[in-house]
């Protein structure tokens, strides 16, 4: 499916990329990488999706390198399912979605375009498929990441979530 409003994901797709893991490179505050991080603490990075599905669109890694949901420790886990609630609660007051899609991607055979892992949260709305889908076998996103950026980092911060710069 293509998007009307897609960000350059083929630019994106053919532009050299770190020589490491781009989620490493995010959580070490590499220039190389978009930083769309949304929170972040000692051990989950939360970000927006830079080719999202949906506005509010999030990614939630481990700061470690990790490639299996079975390696995390307890410490991490309990972090990962922490934060997906908090994700939840902040999405629903920001966009008041009918339903999410929350799912890991482990492994690039079961379409994780990135081998460190990590949770998708896909907010999903009532009616979403459109007359630019149905026809045009386009997507059209409706509103910009650095915009949803901005509100979730916004709704976080008065949840006494704020993003650690630096980290």
């Amino acid at each position: 499916m293509e998007y009307f409003f897609n960000f350059n994901k083929l630019g994106y797709l053919k532009a050299e990329k770190p020589q490491n893991c781009i989620f490493c490179a995010i959580a070490e505050g590499s220039e190389e990488v978009d930083r769309l991080i949304v929170y972040e603490n000692e051990h989950v990075i939360v970000s927006l999706n830079l080719y999202p599905y949906n506005p509010g669109h999030l990614l939630l890694m481990p700061r470690r390198h990790l490639t299996d949901i079975r390696s995390l420790s307890a410490e991490e886990a309990s972090a990962m399912d922490d934060l997906t609630k908090r994700c939840l609660d902040s999405l629903d007051r920001v966009y008041k979605p009918a339903g999410y899609n929350i799912g890991y991607n482990q492994g690039l055979a079961a379409g994780g375009s990135i081998e460190h892992l990590h949770l998708h949260i896909i907010p999903r709305y009532q009616n979403e498929i459109g007359i630019a889908e149905l026809i045009g076998g386009k997507k059209v996103l409706v509103q910009n990441p650095l915009e949803t950026l901005k509100l979730l980092r916004k709704e976080f911060a008065a949840q006494g979530q704020h993003h650690q710069k630096g980290r």
